[in-house]
């Protein structure tokens, strides 16, 4: 039975890609890169370190890796707070205050930022509803590596046999399985070319599902 549903952030609670999309191309543009759709791709589901760290590799770019997280977050943190269409992904504040309702505990584990998660849980009152924030900026290897996940289920109050991890990427589901516990994998109109085939089971809209349906998937 499941008793703990851990939650990544970007693309299954908000869909921040589009301000994150236009504040790296913003910075590639100041950098003089080429960063191609294929290579953007790639980065889904990496923190903004590891992402710059590859394209310091890629570009050999001679800035530091700390500083160009910097300046991306400005520009990220600029576009968040004038963005007025930013919405929670349609469905799942329904989900998540059934969840808690029913007594299921709450973590999110997102590749994001902890300023970046902690600005969509403020701006959308989410705070009350998450017993942990776990940011991937905290870990030297980004999903897929397991990492972030196998620390989230460490902060479950239930063992981790209890625990599933809704993703919405590749690298997201393989760091789920890699750690071991049931994903379940959302597969809607943000979700471009990601393969969630390793998913346990697959939904493409949060009214499919409820906490009496997840509390059974086990």
């Amino acid at each position: 039975m499941v008793k703990t549903v851990i939650f990544d952030m970007d693309g299954v609670i908000v869909d921040t890609e589009p301000v994150h999309h236009y504040a790296y191309h913003e910075h590639f543009k100041e950098l003089k890169i080429n960063v191609t759709d294929a290579i953007y791709e790639t980065f889904t589901g990496n923190s903004t370190r590891n992402v710059f760290q590859k394209l310091k590799d890629l570009f050999d770019l001679k800035e530091d890796v700390e500083d160009l997280i910097l300046r991306k977050r400005h520009i990220f943190n600029d576009a968040f707070d004038t963005k007025p269409d930013l919405f929670l992904i349609d469905g799942v504040e329904d989900l998540i205050k059934d969840l808690h309702s029913n007594e299921i505990q709450l973590i999110v584990a997102s590749s994001a930022s902890k300023g970046t998660i902690n600005r969509v849980f403020t701006r959308f009152n989410l705070h009350q509803y998450f017993t942990h924030i776990v940011s991937g900026e905290d870990f030297p290897k980004s999903k897929p590596h397991p990492a972030i996940f196998e620390h989230a289920a460490s902060l479950s109050v239930n063992p981790k046999e209890n625990c599933i991890i809704i993703e919405d990427s590749t690298n997201g589901v393989v760091a789920a399985k890699g750690a071991g516990i049931y994903c379940l994998g959302y597969k809607s109109l943000h979700t471009k070319g990601q393969d969630l085939t390793l998913a346990d089971s697959i939904i493409n809209d949060f009214k499919e599902v409820n906490a009496e349906k997840i509390r059974v998937l086990l």
